[in-house]
This record gives C-alpha cells, structure tokens and sequence, in this order.
C-alpha cells in the first residue's frame, strides 16, 4: 500500500481553498441581492425558491456529515444491519407527505417564518411557543456540533499524523468560512451554496464508488475478507435488531422532517406544485446516497479491520489517503469527493445556524421586544449566528472522541416530542395548546431520564419514542376525558384550513414570491 499518513498536496489544497473562497463571493450575491432589509427577505429569501434550487437545498441540507461520516462508521462498526440507514429518507418524504402542504398553505396565507409561528398561530399558548422553539434549537444546536465535528474529522483523515492539530485548525476554518457567507447573504447565499454543493455532492457519491473499488477491488472479494476476519458484520439481525431498524424508521421519519431548517424550506417553496415534486425526487435520492455510505463502511471494515471505534467515523478520509496515490485521475477524484463532503457538511450546518438565528429573534427576542424594529432584529439575528458557531466550535475541540450516531440519536429524541404540535395539530381540531405543552414536557421528561439511567435504546426501541408514547397518551386523554371545556372558536377553524381555505391561498399560483431565489 502507498503511504496512508501523505496528504494532499499543493496543488489540490489550492483547489479546493479556491472552492471555499467561491462560496464567500456567493455569500456577497446574496448579499447584493437582497430585496429588503427585513426577517422575511433574510431567513426565507423572499419566499420564491424555484424547484431546482429547493431540490438541491433539501438535498444538500438532509445529507451531512453524519451521512459521509457518522453512517460510513456506523456501517464500519456494526456491519450490513446498519442497511436500515438506506431507508431514512424515504420514511422522512412520508412524514413531510402528512403536514408539509398543508403547513405550506398557512405559510404563505399567514406569512410563517419561523416554526414557531405556526404554533403561535395555530395554539395561541406562549408557553407552547417558547418550549418548542427551545427543543428546535436545543436539537439544532447538537446538530450543528455535529457538523463542526465533522469538518474537524474531514481533515483529521487526511492529516493523522498531526491528527489534533488538523481536527482543530479544520473546525475553525471551515466553521469562519460558513459563518462569513451566512452572515452576508442569508437563505439567498445558504440556498446558492447548497445548489452547488448539493450537485457537486451527487458527483462526489459516483466518485466514491469508483474510487473504492478501482483501489480495492470488487464488494465480493470484501464479503470474502470479512468471512474470514469479520463474521459478525455479515449477520442477519436479531429480533432486537429488527426492533431497532423498525424505531430508526420512526424517529429518522418523523424527527428529521421537524427539523426547523427543513419546515422552513417548505415555506421558501416559490408555490405548492415546488414543493410536492421536490419532495417526490427526494424519495429516490436516498438509494444513492447512504447506499454509497453503507457500501463503503462495508469496504472499510473489510481492508481496515482494527481501526478503534474513535476513528471509525474518519473512514471515509482514509480511504481517500488510500487511492490518492493510484493515479493522477483517481487523485484528482480525490480532491472532488473531499469538496464533496464539505459540502455535505457546510450546507447542513449553514442551514442550522440561520434557523436558530431565526427562531432565537422571532420566536424570543421580537416577542420580548415588540416595538424592535427590522433592523435591529436582523443584528440580533447576526449576533446569535456568531456565537452559535463559537459554540459549536468549542464543543467539537472538546468533543472529538464522540461518535456522530450518538450525536444523531440525541436530538431526535427531542424532535420527535414535537409531533403532536405539527402533525396533530394541522389535522385535530380540538387539540388545544396546553395539551400539546403539558404532553410535550412529559415526553422530554421520560425521554431524557431514560437516557441519564442508560437506556438510551430499550428493548432496541429509542428512548424518544417511549417519551412520545407517553406524549401522546397525556394529549389524547386531556383532551378527550379530564381536560377542561375549550371554545372551539372561529380561530381555531382559521388555523386549519379545509379544502375551501386550502384553494382561497391560491398555491398554486406561480405570481406569488416573485424572487426565484
């Protein structure tokens, strides 16, 4: 084998820093291409996102680190039961399927920007409001310390034998460079960069393949190492692990659409034919995608059998130090897929970083300052941005060791104590707002502890979906039998259109949002 510990040389790291410094003169774009100094214009773009950019968006947004890196050393670890992962984004699709038009249709009547402005809208409970606002950005956050993780584990891998120094230096400037074009241009740049990234991340996957089995050799010639080295990895699941695919099919599906990043894409979609045919492509995107990490986990494990459990999430980097060297092509390719996973990373953590601006300014400080004008919330917002990534920072230096499905797990435990609030609440009309906050308080409660006493996973089931159980047996029965007697007034009716409001928005009319972001 060539030299595992040479890295890239000068040529390409001159490659891709040109890439990075091509996103800061987008992040200037959007910038110059703002209509107006207001929330609306800076977090949603305008609300005119056209269908390619809001498919790539959506793409780049939902494929992060945690598919490059957390699932290809998830797939290291635990072998071919990890072939779950290939089903997370169509059980997400069917989870948008039940809430994302109809929230699209308020959205655009109401003039939504934040999650939390449905709930305000929908509830009319403020307690409800801040709770679930603080669970969005509590769950983000640890998201976003994902993401810097996985910048800092990009350059790890390619650098091992100054493996702290490249992790740290990779955080920092990867993290500056996305808070640069962020705070410049918000959703406009955020959108522009995830369209790039997203299709350079499409060829990154094909590249991926290429790469591994041009250095390797064929997927039948790893099965046959792994035979020998491996068994384990090959084995069918237990009836626990079949639990644990069927409860990753319910959390990934429903906590993952409730990402606020996510719900405020359905709200920039230029009209509601955008929105339904991104999400009809984005059913079939996933057979490519996490096929390609699963695939190469697999491979990995093969040739790489005695990694320790902290590097297994860097997999993907060292198989790149591995094939680098086999030809000027194959090195070449390279340089694509490492662009590629920054990619994969800085488009997802763009995404968060401004819904958390967002929701820390509209959902709490507008609601504390009720006469702040649109400016001054704006520099509140930019403020928030820069110390979330200063945040994010220090947590991945001080992080390194923890694996990105850890990471994963975590904050949709929390998302998915939401469901009642979005999902219900879109389609029950006698849900009332203190029965989502009181189910929503117990959910956390039970998640949460069950995770301190250690049983993050019970019987293979996640912590988060016996939290939810409990969440919505207290909604159901406080609503139906002990709760107090609720006016079922005409708001309520406002709040959740029938078909007769559903056509009164005019959805479908390509006038409205007339910046094609």
């Amino acid at each position: 084998m060539n030299d595992p510990s040479q890295p890239l040389g000068w040529a390409e790291v001159v490659v891709i820093g040109a890439y990075l410094m091509f996103l800061l003169l987008i992040g200037l774009a959007g910038w110059r291409s703002r209509r107006a100094n207001t929330l609306a214009d800076f977090y949603l773009g305008g609300n005119g996102t056209g269908l390619f950019v809001l498919i790539l968006t959506l793409y780049a947004t939902q494929y992060s680190g945690n598919t490059l890196f957390g699932f290809t050393g998830k797939t290291y670890r635990v072998g071919l039961s990890w072939t779950v992962s290939v089903q997370f984004m169509t059980a997400i699709v069917v989870a948008y399927l039940c809430f994302a038009p109809r929230l699209f249709a308020l959205s655009r009547k109401f003039s939504f920007i934040t999650p939390g402005d449905f709930l305000e809208h929908r509830f009319r409970y403020k307690p409800l409001t801040f709770a679930a606002s603080g669970v969005m950005i509590v769950a983000i956050a640890n998201f976003l310390l994902a993401q810097m993780m996985a910048m800092g584990k990009a350059v790890e891998g390619l650098f091992p034998q100054h493996a702290i120094t490249a992790y740290c230096s990779g955080v920092i400037f990867l993290a500056a460079i996305m808070l640069v074009y962020e705070t410049l241009g918000g959703f406009r740049a955020v959108a522009w960069t995830d369209a790039i990234q997203g299709g350079i991340l499409m060829f990154g996957f094909v590249s991926v393949l290429y790469l591994i089995f041009s250095r390797f050799g064929s997927l039948e010639l790893a099965m046959q190492r792994l035979e020998v080295h491996s068994p384990e990895t090959l084995q069918p699941p237990t009836w626990k692990g079949i639990a644990e695919w069927v409860s990753y099919l319910v959390i990934v599906g429903l906590g993952c659409s409730l990402y606020p990043q996510a719900i405020q894409r359905i709200y920039c979609a230029r009209n509601s034919r955008t929105l339904r045919l991104s999400l009809a492509v984005m059913a079939f995107l996933p057979l490519i995608t996490t096929t390609v990490s699963l695939l190469a986990g697999m491979m990995g494990r093969a040739y790489f059998p005695e990694l320790p459990s902290d590097q297994s999430d860097s997999l993907l980097t060292i198989l790149c130090r591995e094939v680098q060297q086999d030809s000027l092509l194959g090195r070449w390719l390279v340089v694509v897929l490492f662009a590629a996973i920054l990619a994969a990373i800085m488009s997802t953590a763009d995404s968060v970083v401004l819904s958390i601006s967002s929701m820390l300014t509209k959902d709490w400080y507008a609601s504390s300052r009720p006469f702040a004008t649109e400016g001054q919330m704006l520099r509140f917002g930019n403020y928030c941005s820069w110390l979330c990534v200063a945040g994010g920072v220090t947590g991945a230096i001080l992080l390194r060791e923890t694996t990105l499905v850890t990471m994963l797990d975590r904050k949709l435990d929390l998302l998915v104590q939401l469901t009642p609030a979005f999902m219900l609440g879109l389609w029950w009309k006698g849900l009332d707002g203190k029965s989502v906050f009181l189910g929503l308080l117990v959910g956390l409660t039970v998640s949460l502890s069950l995770v301190v006493l250690g049983y993050s996973k019970l019987l293979g089931i996640h912590a988060g979906l016996y939290g939810l159980i409990c969440n919505l047996l207290l909604v159901w029965g406080r609503c139906n039998f002990w709760g107090p007697s609720l006016d079922r007034s005409a708001s309520v009716e406002a709040c959740i259109p029938g078909d007769a409001h559903l056509g009164s928005v005019n959805i479908g009319d390509d006038s409205i949002g007339h910046d094609n972001v």
